[in-house]
């Protein structure tokens, strides 16, 4: 009885060991505020990304690829849940300093709630273990923190920027900008952000090669502050104030997401491990001197050069490489296409607005992956039905694109095509009835600042005209 009680175990762990290696690991490589054209694998001449613009030939590129909000917050939280973050109030505002006097809650309250199911809680219902570095932006208090979110390891800042290298005046940083190790253990970094974040997720590699990972590496590259290493601006001596800033952040960027693709192959697990890399919303080309085009618009607004980023994925063990797909997908479609990688079934995964890409990336499935799309900031929103593009404002006219003809959105058909402005209208309105009330609102200064550079980004003329003004 006691050696066939012992073949049972052993067959038990053999199944679970012979599991666990079909199971893909998962990077995904998450930068923050970088504009839609400073890659080479998007066009830019003059910022250099060797290493990504590999990764975009050894997979997928989408020249659709869209998140759920044109700012940092709630798009991680989009991302994070896998569903449109409006639908659990998160819809509205990024940081607790842009709260109206109305909002019934304190900043310390903004964060995701915690009756939402996150990416790495998914996963680890799977076998992984799973880690997270960088940026987190998803809530400071300690009831939000990643290590109570799914994920097993955490370096990183809870907030939503801080600088890059580390702060002499320690004691006085405000905790959401220190950096942290796990939980409550806070020390400054000894280099540079970005490869501080690389050297962590690295170790995290290497201590876990023989069981599945999941690691969300989310560089706060090229965010405010612009800092970079002397080493990294003498790289580009043609370029001057805040675009060699970016360059030689970029630049360090694509170094360190190469040194992680490096260490995978090394250890031979990059035919069975999914890289995604990707960016949190548009480029903020004032603040950062990032560019969109050929897309109008930039961060925190709803022309495309606010909601469309890079975005490339890679599994060479089930998808073909040098691939361009021209559908419009969405970051919160990771969520279930991860889980399904993983060996999950989507049927279980509760309230998802993302769908499994894995089957329209093999050829399975040639239909879209979305119909229809939605993006909303109080009363300003859009529904993107197809290839047509509705955008509604709280103090002006609707404006009606076709994005398959007009991608820098400049030719408006609302006065064209009034039906199908108005059927659009009652579909927009048919999907906010869906959706929770903000759990807080935005300022009214701060809605004006982001109409307002709708305008100021509208064409390439006027981007170009402000790339060239330096402060």
């Amino acid at each position: 009885m006691k050696q066939i009680n012992l073949i049972k175990i052993l067959f038990f762990i053999l199944l679970q060991c012979s599991y666990a290696q079909k199971q893909p690991n998962i990077v995904f490589l998450f930068v923050d505020d970088a504009g839609y054209n400073d890659f080479g694998f998007q066009g830019s001449t003059d910022i250099k990304t060797p290493n990504l613009d590999k990764l975009a030939q050894q997979g997928v590129r989408f020249t659709q690829g869209y998140v759920t909000d044109a700012t940092c917050g709630p798009s991680r939280a989009g991302l994070m849940t896998g569903k449109y973050q409006q639908k659990f109030g998160y819809g509205e505002i990024n940081v607790p300093g842009y709260m109206s006097q109305s909002s019934k809650f304190l900043g310390d309250d903004m964060g995701l709630p915690l009756d939402q199911v996150t990416m790495a809680d998914y996963l680890k219902k799977l076998g992984y273990t799973n880690a997270v570095y960088g940026k987190w932006h998803l809530g400071d208090a300690d009831r939000f923190h990643p290590l109570k979110r799914g994920f097993d390891e955490f370096y990183g800042f809870r907030g939503g920027a801080r600088s890059y290298f580390g702060y002499k005046n320690f004691k006085n940083v405000h905790h959401d900008n220190k950096m942290e190790h796990n939980f409550g253990h806070y020390e400054e970094p000894n280099g540079y952000a970005t490869d501080v974040f690389t050297d962590k997720a690295i170790s995290f590699i290497e201590k876990n090669k023989n069981n599945p990972f999941f690691i969300y590496l989310a560089f706060n590259a090229v965010h405010t502050p612009m800092e970079a290493t002397p080493e990294d601006l003498k790289r580009f001596p043609n370029l001057k104030g805040k675009r060699q800033e970016l360059a030689a952040m970029t630049w360090s960027l694509d170094r360190a997401c190469g040194r992680v693709l490096d260490k995978l192959k090394k250890l031979g697990l990059d035919e069975n491990t999914i890289i995604v890399f990707s960016n949190d919303n548009g480029g903020p080309t004032d603040k950062n001197s990032s560019i969109n085009l050929p897309l109008s618009g930039t961060k925190s607004n709803h022309l495309e050069g606010g909601l469309r980023v890079p975005f490339l994925i890679k599994w060479p063990k089930k998808l073909k490489k040098d691939i361009t797909y021209n559908y419009p997908v969405s970051t919160m479609d990771l969520l279930p296409t991860f889980y399904a990688a993983g060996g999950g079934n989507t049927a279980d995964l509760k309230d998802v607005d993302g769908v499994n890409l894995l089957p329209f990336l093999t050829g399975k499935n040639n239909s879209r992956p979305h119909k229809d799309l939605f993006w909303k900031k109080e009363t300003r929103a859009v529904y993107r039905e197809n290839d047509y593009k509705l955008i509604r404002f709280a103090d002006r006219p609707a404006e009606l694109y076709d994005l398959s003809k007009d991608t820098s959105e400049l030719n408006n058909l609302a006065t064209k095509e009034p039906e199908r402005l108005k059927r659009m209208f009652k579909k927009l309105f048919e999907w906010e009835l869906t959706l929770e009330r903000p759990l807080w609102m935005l300022k009214n200064d701060f809605e004006k600042y982001d109409t307002d550079r709708m305008d100021r980004y509208r064409t390439p003329e006027l981007v170009k005209k402000e790339m060239f003004s330096e402060k």
